[in-house]
């Protein structure tokens, strides 16, 4: 059962008494400050410390951590080469059971007045060119505002052969395996 908090201010009919000079934020600092240390269970050395995992500095050819098997419903190939080939954007959101990639806006270097933004479905097992579906999100700046404006007609379709081309060549590098 969780513990209710006493009021500070004393209610009417009790007999709790209020020090002049103390608030109860200084109170709760104090008693913070005190019962803190009692947490911990004795002094630690770094040698007590487990080094962290850098396992997303690695190469990840799965979204559990380089497992080359994905367990949902997409195709690992495909999954893998979109990733790599829209690297160079800052990556939102990546969900490898779901076949979903999302990037973050991202604007070229040599155009500061538009930024663009992908998402990726990967909707099947199997390598198909239909089973990768792109959308390409284009923005322009225009005075302090950005306003959606389409971008050219091949850009999706120029990035999903690029992709599928990546994605045929990490099956070929896998000895044309599809497990």
């Amino acid at each position: 059962m969780p513990r209710r908090l006493m009021p500070c201010r004393p209610t009417p009919g009790s007999s709790a008494r209020r020090i002049p000079g103390v608030s109860c934020l200084s109170v709760a600092a104090l008693l913070g400050v005190v019962l803190l240390p009692a947490c911990s269970s004795g002094p630690r050395s770094s040698t007590d410390l487990t080094a962290p995992r850098n396992h997303l500095l690695a190469e990840d050819r799965g979204a559990s951590g380089g497992e080359d098997k994905l367990k949902g419903g997409v195709n690992a190939y495909l999954w893998r080469a979109t990733l790599d080939t829209i690297s160079f954007m800052p990556v939102a959101t990546a969900d490898a059971e779901g076949g979903i990639i999302l990037t973050d806006w991202y604007t070229p270097p040599a155009a500061h007045n538009e930024r663009f933004k992908i998402t990726a479905f990967i909707l099947d097992r199997r390598l198909r060119s239909d089973a990768l579906r792109l959308s390409v999100f284009r923005q322009v700046k225009e005075g302090d505002e950005w306003v959606d404006s389409p971008p050219a007609a091949n850009t999706a379709s120029d990035i999903a052969a690029r992709i599928l081309s990546r994605a045929r060549k990490l099956r070929a590098d896998n000895g044309n395996r599809d497990d």
